[in-house]
This record gives C-alpha cells, structure tokens and sequence, in this order.
C-alpha cells in the first residue's frame, strides 16, 4: 500500500478526487438541479464539504498510525488547503449570491445571527493556515511554533460544527455526526499528546527524539 501512496500519480488522483465534490455541484447547476433555492443549496453543499474535508486533514495523522500508512502524510496538506478552498466557496456564495455584497445587511445578519459570526470565525482561523502551509512557512516560523499554530485547524472545525447546528435548529442529526467524529478525533490528539508526555523521556531522563518537520510531515 505504501508503494501506492509514493507512486507520483497519487497525489494527482487525491487531487482529482478533492475536486470531484465542486464538478458535482458544477454538474446539478448546468442541469437545473439546485432545488428550488439554489443559493441555498450550494451554501449548504459547500458548508458541508468544508467540515468534510477538516476532517478527513484531521483523520490523516491517526489513520497513519492506526493503519502503519506513513506515507498518508503526503496527503494532509493538500487536503487542508481544499478545505479552505471550499470554504472559500462557501463564504463567497453567502457574500455575493446571497447578500450581493450589501454590507449594511450583512453587519445586520451578523448581528441577529450569531451562527454566521462563528461560522466567519472559523473561516477566519483557516486563513494564516493556508498561507503557512508551505515549506517556506515552516523554516520561517520554526517547526514547533508552525505546529501550535496549525492546531488551530480544530478550532475551525469545532466552530464549523457549532456553526452548522446553530444554522440548521430542527433536525440537528447531521450536525451532530460532524460533532462526534470531530470530538473523537480531538480526543484522540490530546490522548496522543497526554502519552508523548508520559512517555517523552526514559529512565535516564533523555528525551525522546522527534519526527523533523516538513511541509508533508508536520
């Protein structure tokens, strides 16, 4: 399996398969299959795709480990930078197809709507994560600092999840699955932390060796 995620095609066929959500959507639009409030739909086909993809970014780093598939790292960026890219998507939609950049009406809707405050909020965060995730980024900022600051990612998630609740009010099942994977998946991170700790230094008192960052590792 590992010779299959190192192959040179791999990351082009990830590439290709991130994109397939957006040809989809592209697809229904050309054949008048928006529903009756197309806006709406491609809000919440975007909204959706975006916590999708924070978390598979998120699941990359236990399944590698659960699965002894290091290679799965090479993957995590750009599954990241497409969760921004529909995000991207989604808040654009709000701000043109649904608001027609009328800012007034939008400071109003924040107002009256918290979900959209912490939904921009979340959006927000995702910002200086795509604009560090290269190399570059990581040996300006230093591995760990770059590290603390890409935590930041399950915040985003955390406050896309609460912002998808807050949005949907009646039939909150699907929120709450995001909830509960997303919840595992940050159990597991502070599990993972909790043990490094405990397990960080031997009996001599040395400290234990870590992975060297890389734009694909980190």
């Amino acid at each position: 399996m590992n010779s299959i995620l190192t192959s040179k095609w791999a990351k082009v066929v990830v590439f290709v398969i991130c994109l397939l959500p957006l040809a989809i959507l592209v697809w229904r639009g050309l054949h008048n299959n928006l529903s009756a409030n197309a806006v709406q739909f491609v809000e919440h086909w975007t909204g959706d795709w975006t916590l999708r993809f924070l978390i598979f970014t998120l699941a990359v780093t236990p399944l590698r480990k659960i699965l002894k598939l290091p290679q799965l790292i090479r993957f995590r960026r750009m599954l990241g930078l497409f969760a921004f890219f529909y995000a991207c998507l989604h808040f654009t939609t709000w701000l043109w197809l649904d608001r027609y950049f009328n800012w007034p009406e939008m400071l109003k809707d924040i107002a009256k709507r918290p979900f959209i405050t912490v939904g921009f909020t979340g959006f927000v965060l995702m910002i200086p994560l795509a604009i560090t995730s290269t190399a570059g980024w990581i040996r300006r900022l230093g591995g760990r600092r770059w590290q603390m600051l890409h935590r930041a990612i399950y915040l985003s998630a955390i406050a896309g999840v609460i912002h998808y609740y807050w949005l949907v009010k009646s039939d909150v099942r699907k929120p709450l699955q995001y909830a509960a994977i997303v919840a595992v998946l940050l159990a597991w991170r502070i599990a993972s932390w909790l043990n490094g700790r405990r397990h960080g230094a031997d009996a001599t008192g040395a400290v234990r060796r870590e992975e060297p960052t890389t734009a694909e590792t980190a």
